[in-house]
């Protein structure tokens, strides 16, 4: 794992991890280097009574035995001191080994230690065997003496070995002692070898050199043990070396240095044996003295050690310690600040901003001082990152504040221009509606139709940006309008209004409140699925009631979409987001989502069977009605009539059936045709071209109304030519032509003035279909966009 990916607080643990770790391992590995010597000087007392004086004892028993089997060598009978000297060296011997088996001094001895006890134990264990060859004489006075000087000197090895202590100045003194006790044992085997001598009368070959050898090696020895000595040892061992008894034995040493031509030794032998006693037991005093007063003195030195260790070893250990608190409150701190400039961060990317955004969106008024308060971290680095991000969070709201301001001024323009265009359009459509009363000749009123069907389309635009500024369009309905004739009104507002067809629709009705919103938003998908489609195909909309409100469906045959862009449009649309200007491509989703949202219609997008999509449009139940009655008949037109009040226009309807489509008749060319209504509209169903010979058409024609509302029959005599498109100058008609075509239009007029309302009843306002046909409108419209009447019918 990357250390840089650790969070912080990890980071800072490992910094203070291990600089105290480093701390606690370097102050234990003080603590022990301190504690070994310490220990070895405590265990200095255990040495020297545990191995030391059993050791000596052990010594000087051997050298004794030593001297009475050189004398027993020497001589021709048994001698009973021998005995009793083995006896005592046994005992000795059996001392030592108890002591060395003990637990205390195997824990206090290092491992060359314990390698020549067991040397020394080894070597002891050869006493047995060498008493017997001495007793059966199978060894000479030499063999002997090597025997037990062997013996002797693995003693002094492990006492050599004791001599490991720390301390430089007690090392040195227990090595001198060690040679003290070696130059002891060479004055032993120079009383051993003289004694057999004396009792053979003679030396031996080669005694004399050994003899000889021996002294020189004490005296040599000796200098320079007493010369590693402490101050206060030398001027003992000076005063001890200046006694009567070393005196004389120096005297007789020198004598018996002197070669003597008879061989017998030039000393007495009763003077040598009490001067040689007298100096070993003085010497063996002198060091074991000298062994006790080291062992005192090795024991204060190792509590000041142990008390300077532990002095070091709690100040070691409160300086790890307050290391750890100082390093945990600095790091606790760290974490702390750097946790709360993250924390703010968070809180306001997370909340705040988004909060500050939805209640601007929402129209509060927000301090920015307030919803962005300094972060008081220090006047340290953290404290500069704090205070750099109070700028940064400042000025990201007041940015939010600034970019929610701006859109809300986008949003007045959009609605201002939208409110100009609507009354523009509005006094457009006011003007075609007098234009198409005016007009007579079916060419012009034809392309009266299509500016009629292109201002109903701007209308709709013009809404597209109310809608999209947060506002509400200015059409409203007071009373119910039934399904079909909003579903009609909805295909007017489309470009394509001929492809699209009407099939099963059942009756029902929808509140007025809802019905500009609902036919806006059927509109917008209708247009969209004409867009997206072939030109050769098919839209139909359907209409049922369903569980929880009434189902429309407005399916194509088109390219269809993939399943990520259904997804994607359907979450839109049950969202209903804030209108993004990047994505104008799918502006018609939004205005849908925005409707949708205000009435509580649900909208799903899903494939169709035949590869095009299909739009489910649900109305929630609480908008749906029982479907409206129609308007009167022609037999009633004096009651409806007499009503001055009526605004609504007669709108006769077919409930469940479905509703027929009949295509636009070819106009002859040349000629321009009126443009072909939506399919399924009441007014969509135009009669063929009148044949030459075919009168005028009368009010009493069974085939002349659908759906109670007017049917324009284009009357045409053979020799009408069409209007030239290029000339000004139309052509010349005979009388009967002009006849035939005023009757036309005579007949017309009154057909659509005796379905309509009376002309002292004001004009029904509502969305215009291109041929005529209104949706009902009730007078509900804002100053500011008025609806303008639409006529309920065209002279044709």
């Amino acid at each position: 794992m990357k250390t840089r990916d650790w969070p912080i607080r990890s980071k800072l643990t490992a910094l203070v991890v291990a600089p105290v770790t480093a701390l606690l391992a370097l102050w234990i590995f003080a603590t022990s280097l301190t504690f070994g010597p310490a220990l070895n000087l405590l265990s200095a007392r255990t040495l020297l009574y545990d191995l030391g004086r059993p050791g000596e004892a052990v010594v000087t028993e051997l050298q004794r035995e030593r001297r009475l089997s050189v004398v027993q060598l020497a001589g021709d009978a048994e001698l009973p001191a021998l005995a009793e000297q083995r006896g005592r060296t046994d005992r000795a011997v059996a001392e030592l080994r108890r002591r060395v088996d003990g637990e205390p001094l195997r824990d206090a001895a290092d491992d060359l230690l314990e390698t020549r006890i067991d040397q020394l134990i080894t070597a002891l264990a050869a006493l047995p065997s060498g008493r017997t060859f001495i007793d059966d004489r199978k060894v000479d006075r030499a063999g002997a003496l090597n025997l037990y000087s062997g013996m002797v000197s693995a003693a002094f090895q492990a006492f050599a070995g004791m001599a490991t202590l720390t301390d430089p100045g007690i090392n040195r003194q227990a090595l001198a002692l060690t040679a003290l006790g070696r130059s002891r044992e060479l004055l032993g085997q120079s009383d051993a070898l003289l004694a057999g001598a004396l009792t053979a009368g003679r030396f031996a070959e080669g005694e004399h050199t050994q003899l000889v050898q021996a002294i020189g090696n004490q005296r040599w020895l000796t200098e320079s043990a007493v010369a590693d000595l402490p101050e206060s040892s030398r001027v003992a061992y000076q005063r001890l070396t200046e006694g009567e008894a070393f005196t004389r034995l120096r005297a007789m040493q020198d004598a018996l240095v002197v070669p003597s031509r008879s061989g017998r030794p030039a000393v007495d032998a009763a003077a040598w044996q009490a001067s040689q006693d007298a100096v070993q037991q003085q010497l063996r005093d002198f060091e074991l003295s000298e062994a006790d007063a080291l062992t005192d003195r090795s024991v204060p030195m190792a509590v000041r050690i142990l008390v300077r260790l532990a002095a070091a070893g709690v100040l070691g250990l409160v300086a790890v310690v307050v290391s750890v608190l100082v390093a945990l409150r600095v790091g606790r701190t760290l974490v702390r600040r750097l946790s709360g400039v993250r924390t703010a961060a968070l809180e306001l990317a997370e909340h705040r901003l988004p909060d500050v955004v939805t209640r601007l969106r929402r129209g509060e008024q927000v301090d920015v001082a307030r919803e962005a308060p300094p972060l008081e971290y220090g006047h340290d680095e953290i404290g500069e990152v704090g205070r750099a991000f109070t700028e940064v969070q400042r000025t990201a709201v007041q940015a939010a504040v600034d970019e929610v301001t701006l859109r809300r001024g986008l949003n007045e323009v959009f609605l201002n221009i939208a409110r100009r265009s609507q009354s523009l359009v509005h006094r457009q459509l006011h003007l075609l509606d007098r234009m198409e009363r005016r007009s007579e000749d079916p060419d012009e009123l034809a392309e009266l139709f299509q500016v009629d069907h292109l201002a109903t389309r701007l209308r709709r635009h013009a809404e597209d940006l109310v809608i999209l500024a947060g506002s509400a369009p200015g059409r409203g309905w007071r009373n119910p309008v039934a399904m079909v004739d909003l579903i009609r009104g909805a295909i007017s507002e489309v470009e394509a209004y001929e492809r699209v067809d009407i099939t099963n629709v059942q009756p029902a009705g929808v509140l007025g409140r809802a019905v500009g919103d609902v036919i806006h938003l059927l509109a917008e998908l209708v247009e969209n699925a004409t867009a997206f489609s072939p030109p050769d195909t098919r839209v139909t909309v359907t209409g049922a009631q369903v569980a929880n409100g009434y189902a429309l469906e407005i399916t194509d045959q088109g390219l269809g979409m993939s399943d990520t862009a259904l997804e994607t449009a359907n979450t839109r649309l049950a969202s209903s987001p804030e209108f993004d200007p990047a994505q104008s491509a799918r502006l018609g989703l939004f205005v849908v989502a925005r409707l949708a949202a205000r009435h509580g219609v649900r909208v799903r997008l899903r494939p169709s069977g035949e590869g095009g999509v299909t739009a489910v449009v649900l109305l929630p139940g609480d908008l749906i009605t029982t479907e409206p009655p129609a308007g009167p008949d022609p037999a009633t037109l004096g009651a409806a009539s007499a009503d001055p009040g009526r605004r609504l226009v007669r709108t006769a309807r077919r409930g469940a059936v479905t509703r027929p489509r009949t295509r636009p008749p070819t106009a002859p060319t040349g000629s321009t045709a009126p443009p072909a209504p939506p399919a399924g509209a009441p007014t969509s169903v135009t009669a063929p071209a009148s044949t030459p010979d075919e009168g005028p058409a009368t009010s009493d024609e069974p085939d002349d109304e659908l759906d109670g509302l007017p049917r324009r029959v284009r009357r045409r005599t053979p020799a009408a030519q069409p209007r030239s498109t290029v000339g000004d100058t139309p052509s010349p008609r005979s009388p009967e032509e002009v006849r035939q075509v005023m009757a036309a239009l005579q007949a017309g007029t009154a057909r659509g003035r005796a379905t309509a309302v009376t002309p002292t009843a004001p004009p029904s306002t509502g969305p215009t279909t291109p041929t005529g046909s209104a949706v009902p409108t009730a007078p509900t419209d804002p100053p500011t966009s008025p609806e303008p009447p639409t006529a309920t019918e065209r002279d044709a």
